[in-house]
């Protein structure tokens, strides 16, 4: 049967960066960059990661391999387009640089790519943000060299070829995806997260537990039409390779987040931790995500007063992995018509052992809500200064987050976005 004869999908994509993994990983620095052609790197981070002294650790690694770096200090937590800007511009007029070391939790990572992409290809910021927000442009080549290091077991921003940032004129999240910001090496060392605190664990952790369940929930990639080369997207649905590194991470959820989160020395449990952000980066990364993260795009960009514990108190913010978790009970019973069985074993990977609802609907719902009480994550959107009044104007956010709620196998309507976003005032 040729090409044209075919009408239905049957193609998936997947990709992932080369990586290495464990205890001591980040002084290996130098020696992996200077695989490279490369003399002169910038290293981007956060003021709260610089203190550590890790950015200088990573300066003298690549010292020792005669590779010139500075160090910028100044990327956002929770990044806005201001801040890729000012990144950006930093980069061009302390430049050139011929490659880039992220070093961070998802925001570093993500403001690298962005640094990476448009200081490779200059232009405007939002020619390459997704539509219908952006231009949605394609990087016309190859990028510099960029190897990831986080610092947070979280985002797998590390493995991924996306970035994301609040638009803070629209008072919305949104991003750039395209597999050529995946970057070039991802080094992993659970070391680095021994002394993340209890609030930024349980956060970034809920974000691993959304991305690997969002991923394996999606639709499949054989649902809808064929398409042609050009129009293949970094998400493509649900796939045999994605479920592999989907499921794992929920295993290793299981054994290891209460344990992470609660005992935060405990370095069995921040390995698995970290193992578990890579591996759902690896899933979610090219399957994608669907309603819980397009819901939190609204909610983290609308924030008036929240204030997180052990996060920045400088200014309101709702961290993008509790964000996230705010809506994913809700979503999760709204999805469940569509994949029953994919629900359930979601719930099953996460606790084996929690007791059997009545109404299978419940079943992960229920896990997800036991976990998150746990772990100190706040009862629903209420609890970070949302009410009945803000509805309409969150479900206008999310709507525009398209990309992402078509990778739903059910796809939602604005009401049924504002029903869910309704019933997530409080979760328990």
């Amino acid at each position: 049967m040729s090409e044209e004869q075919i009408h239905e999908e049957t193609i998936f994509t997947w990709g992932a960066p080369p990586l290495k993994f464990g205890a001591g990983a980040v002084d290996e620095i130098g020696f992996d960059l200077s695989q490279y052609d490369v003399g002169r790197v910038l290293i981007i981070t956060d003021a709260g990661v610089a203190a550590t002294g890790i950015a200088d650790r990573v300066q003298e690694c690549l010292t020792r391999y005669d590779i010139k770096s500075e160090i910028y200090a100044e990327s956002h937590v929770e990044p806005t387009d201001e801040s890729f800007e000012r990144a950006i511009a930093y980069a061009k007029e302390n430049g050139p640089f011929d490659g880039f070391v992220a070093l961070g939790g998802g925001s570093a990572i993500d403001t690298a790519k962005a640094v990476n992409l448009l200081t490779t290809y200059p232009g405007e910021l939002m020619d390459y943000v997704n539509k219908p927000i952006g231009r949605a442009q394609t990087p016309p080549g190859p990028l510099k060299p960029l190897i990831a290091i986080p610092t947070t077991a979280g985002t797998g921003a590390e493995s991924t070829a996306v970035c994301i940032m609040d638009i803070l004129s629209m008072k919305v999240k949104s991003g750039l995806s395209h597999w050529r910001l995946r970057p070039t090496m991802a080094v992993i060392d659970p070391l680095v997260t021994l002394d993340l605190p209890p609030m930024v664990s349980a956060a970034s952790g809920m974000d691993i537990l959304c991305h690997a369940a969002e991923s394996y929930t999606a639709k499949p990639y054989t649902q809808g039409p064929r398409k042609k080369p050009e129009e293949r997207v970094t998400y493509c649905g649900a796939n045999p390779v994605s479920d592999l590194w989907s499921e794992r991470a929920m295993q290793l959820l299981a054994s290891s987040f209460k344990t992470a989160v609660h005992h935060g020395d405990d370095v069995n449990a921040r390995n698995e931790m970290m193992m578990a952000a890579t591996f759902a980066g690896m899933g979610f990364g090219n399957a994608g995500v669907h309603i819980p993260h397009a819901n939190a795009y609204p909610i983290a960009g609308m924030v008036r007063d929240y204030t997180p514990p052990d996060y920045p108190q400088d200014e309101p913010m709702v961290p993008h992995g509790m964000a996230v978790s705010l809506t994913a009970p809700e979503a999760f019973r709204f999805s469940f018509e569509a994949a029953p069985e994919r629900h359930l074993r979601v719930a099953e990977l996460l606790n084996p052992d929690a007791p059997k609802q009545q109404d299978p609907a419940e079943q992960l719902p229920s896990v997800l809500i036991e976990l998150m009480a746990d772990i100190g994550i706040p009862n629903g959107i209420g609890a970070v200064g949302y009410t009945e009044d803000d509805v309409a104007d969150l479900a206008a956010g999310t709507m525009k987050q398209q990309r992402l709620l078509t990778t739903c196998a059910r796809t939602p309507t604005e009401e049924d976005i504002r029903g869910i976003l309704s019933r997530s005032i409080s979760n328990w």
